[in-house]
């Protein structure tokens, strides 16, 4: 016999769709997976993004923000901001039809770190040295175990610029603003939900519930959708505290160091 999926329906109702993009970003491919599958379904009419994100890697947080554009053209998504979408979350969110928060969400962050450590003082009182072979000038650029010189701050100055400027494009042509009215917003500053409303940064203050109620507006449904809500996960208490905190840790602190972040 056959057995539903939860993105099915026996009797063909328009759904909405909601897909949770939580915690730091680092693999987009959950993400990318649902909208393609919503997308796909011609059921589906609105597909909400619910974003719960402070950000994260830029690679992760463009491949979604592509993913939701191309979503885009054939259905209408809705950004809905629980507790934060900041920097890379704010990234995705851009990329919908419009974009809801609550008045005390944090959002904003349009900025680009990259942080690293030197221990090379440490190493040395515990006698330990490093020895490094390379085939390029800058290969070690940003290495814990030696200073970072003026050349290597401005080489990565400049990729951090790039990439900035490309959040700063993005936002603008997302929120259908003049990229000289982004610019001065665009200094790592948060913003509260009703302070980025009047920046023009996000469209309407309201909840989830509110967010399912303009997405029935925004995809013309005039019966009772079907709310395709996110599948919850069963975790053992080894999981939570090991693959919820100690690995996604150890994942954020190894990408914040070696990498450009949202």
């Amino acid at each position: 016999f056959y057995l539903f999926s939860r993105d099915e329906s026996l009797f063909g109702a328009e759904k909405i769709a909601i897909v949770e993009i939580k915690g730091v970003l680092l693999d987009p491919q959950p993400a990318i997976e649902k909208l393609t599958r919503f997308r796909k379904n011609p059921e589906v009419k609105v597909i909400i993004l619910r974003i719960d994100s402070p950000g994260g890697g830029v690679g992760p947080a463009q491949e979604i923000y592509t993913e939701v554009n191309r979503t885009r053209k054939e259905k209408k998504v809705l950004a809905s901001v629980g507790s934060v979408a900041a920097s890379g979350g704010y990234y995705i969110a851009c990329a919908a039809d419009a974009i809801m928060a609550n008045p005390g969400s944090i959002t904003g962050s349009i900025g680009v770190i990259v942080e690293s450590l030197n221990v090379e003082e440490l190493l040395k009182k515990i006698g330990l040295r490093s020895n490094v072979i390379k085939s390029g000038k800058h290969k070690d650029m940003g290495s814990p175990m030696r200073p970072m010189t003026e050349e290597d701050r401005l080489l990565l100055q400049g990729v951090l610029d790039n990439i900035h400027e490309q959040f700063i494009q993005a936002v603008a042509e997302g929120r259908n603003l003049p990229v000289e009215q982004v610019r001065p917003l665009a200094d790592g500053r948060i913003f509260s939900g009703e302070q980025a409303k009047g920046l023009g940064l996000i469209d309407s203050l309201g909840n989830m519930e509110d967010a399912i109620a303009l997405a029935r507006k925004m995809g013309e449904i005039k019966g009772e959708p079907e709310i395709i809500y996110p599948d919850k996960k069963r975790f053992s208490l080894l999981d939570l505290i090991l693959q919820e905190t100690l690995q996604k840790s150890l994942e954020s602190i190894r990408e914040n160091m070696s990498q450009p972040n949202f």
